[in-house]
């Protein structure tokens, strides 16, 4: 099994009922969405390293700390680009890094359609935001290209996982660590997460 964490902040677990609610509509989906990302980052990173920063305080010297390593979102279009702004009001000098996959609905196997990043790394942590972690395919083919660009770092947020999924990434990446707000059941017969939320981009974007 991947090291996989399952958020029992209580907020978290408040907002993902709202999040779960059919009667959400898009525009608080998508406040939602960021919320929880914002406080699942906020896990996520908590051993980030850095290093001592001294700064002037309008009352003296102080002490501090700052990280030293360049982050890097990599949203999974098109569901992860509501999990974006979450983490940039955290981090706003965090680049973001689009990789483009489908997920193709008789196979349930992902293909990649969209892929920009340069030659070699410019982070050395890459975070892969995805709010449903079903089947894992979109997630184990990002973190595969992550891997073959050069990240040594790299660490999955999602809101809702299934067993399946994680399953998935433990079996292709097993040291890559999984943030999830909740763990649920099982996949359904057409590979939706039960009892999950629907599909996280068509209630972001009112395409459902």
């Amino acid at each position: 099994m991947p090291e996989l964490y399952v958020s029992k902040h209580p907020l978290v677990q408040h907002k993902i009922t709202l999040l779960r609610d059919k009667k959400t509509e898009p525009r608080k989906f998508r406040e939602l969405v960021s919320e929880i990302t914002a406080l699942l980052t906020y896990e996520a990173t908590a051993d980030l390293a850095t290093s001592d920063k001294q700064v002037e305080t309008p009352m003296g010297t102080a002490q501090g700390k700052e990280v030293t390593h360049n982050i890097g979102l990599v949203p999974i279009l098109r569901a992860g680009l509501g999990m974006v702004d979450g983490i940039w009001d955290l981090m706003p000098d965090a680049q973001v890094w689009h990789i483009g996959l489908y997920r193709d609905e008789e196979s349930l196997q992902p293909v990649q359609y969209y892929n920009k990043l340069p030659t070699a790394p410019t982070v050395g942590v890459c975070l892969v935001l995805d709010p449903m972690l079903a089947t894992g395919g979109s997630a184990a083919a990002t973190i595969g290209i992550l891997k073959d660009w050069g990240v040594k770092q790299i660490r999955y947020v999602g809101i809702l996982g299934a067993p399946e999924g994680v399953e998935h990434l433990a079996q292709e990446h097993p040291e890559v660590p999984v943030h999830l707000g909740a763990l649920d059941e099982r996949l359904n017969e057409i590979g939706y997460i039960v009892p999950g939320l629907g599909d996280a981009g068509d209630r972001q974007f009112g395409t459902g």
